[in-house]
């Protein structure tokens, strides 16, 4: 089935909060190899300007799965993600995540276009704290294989 053009311009509702703990900073942190200090080390953290740890800023893949999941479960997507590919991705950070933040990400279709019997979807995935305070803007682009692909 193609992917449903309609979908540009849908917006998903805000996922669940999720509360970021420490230990979820610190597995994050040694599963990418990060080495700062800031990621493990209260202190250090602290003695830096931060509430708590820091999470590595690529912690925003964590929040950005829940939203799309809704994508992925939505009927008449027509998106199968056994062939969904991730293209590109950027991130615009209004300050770090740390440990005790509560997020929640709205995921918005920004484009649904079609090339050489593929699909690429522009997706934007809105991250908030509790205060409803911008914390990041994630953009991506995935690429759904056609069935010659």
């Amino acid at each position: 089935m193609p992917l449903n053009p309609n979908l540009q311009g849908r917006v998903f509702p805000a996922t669940a909060p999720y509360l970021v703990g420490r230990e979820k900073i610190r597995e994050f942190a040694r599963a990418v190899s990060a080495t700062s200090p800031t990621n493990v080390d209260v202190d250090a953290a602290r003695a830096a300007g931060h509430a708590d740890l820091v999470a590595p800023p690529t912690f925003t893949v964590v929040i950005q799965e829940r939203a799309l999941a809704q994508l992925v479960a939505a009927p008449n997507t027509g998106l199968d993600p056994t062939r969904v590919v991730h293209a590109t991705e950027k991130a615009v950070f209004s300050r770090p995540i740390v440990a005790g933040d509560e997020l929640t990400a709205v995921l918005t279709i920004t484009s649904v276009t079609e090339r050489a019997g593929n699909a690429i979807l522009g997706i934007d995935s809105d991250i908030r704290d509790s205060a409803g305070g911008h914390v990041a803007t994630i953009t991506s682009t995935i690429l759904t294989r056609g069935d010659d692909a």
